[in-house]
């Protein structure tokens, strides 16, 4: 399964929409977006696709968030997601929650832990746990997203272009 992997928009509905299409030209089956979403733009260019995503530490109105995701049919998880898709197990958080992230870590109940809040593309693994961050598509040297190939347990880091971004 490719799941792309998004994070860290900020309300910029203008990448997000890069990133979405890029993605999805890239064969993104299943799209997750690691938080800091910021705004129901943001959501709508998730709107018709197989999507989730948590909460990070710049969602401010979280109520009415999660109303229009779940208008939208878009998964919300709050704080952390424990998700199962092709037979693997993710966790996904934002990844502010350094305490949440550790005890993820320890746990190794896990094949990938999904994360942003860095804004930095990162991936290492920590026993079987790999743990990926996309990095960003705001406020970031270069904005880009992850699209993860579950089968092949390979990551390729992709770089968005966007005026608005």
């Amino acid at each position: 399964m490719l799941i792309g992997i998004l994070s860290d928009t900020h309300d910029h509905a203008d990448a997000a929409r890069a990133a979405v299409e890029l993605l999805g030209r890239k064969g993104a089956e299943f799209y997750i977006h690691c938080g800091d979403v910021g705004g129901q733009e943001v959501l709508d260019e998730l709107a018709g696709k197989p999507a989730a995503f948590v909460w990070g530490n710049n969602d401010w109105d979280r109520r009415a968030l999660q109303r229009y995701a779940d208008g939208l049919g878009i998964a919300c998880y709050g704080s952390m997601a424990d998700l199962e898709l092709a037979g693997k197990r993710l966790a996904v958080i934002h990844g502010d929650d350094l305490r949440l992230k550790r005890q993820l870590l320890d746990g190794q109940q896990y094949d990938y832990l999904l994360q942003g809040h860095t804004h930095i593309p990162h991936e290492e693994r920590v026993g079987k746990t790999h743990v990926i961050n996309p990095g960003a598509l705001y406020r970031a040297r270069e904005k880009t997203v992850a699209l993860l190939d579950t089968q092949g347990d390979a990551v390729t880091f992709l770089k968005v272009l966007s005026a608005g971004c």
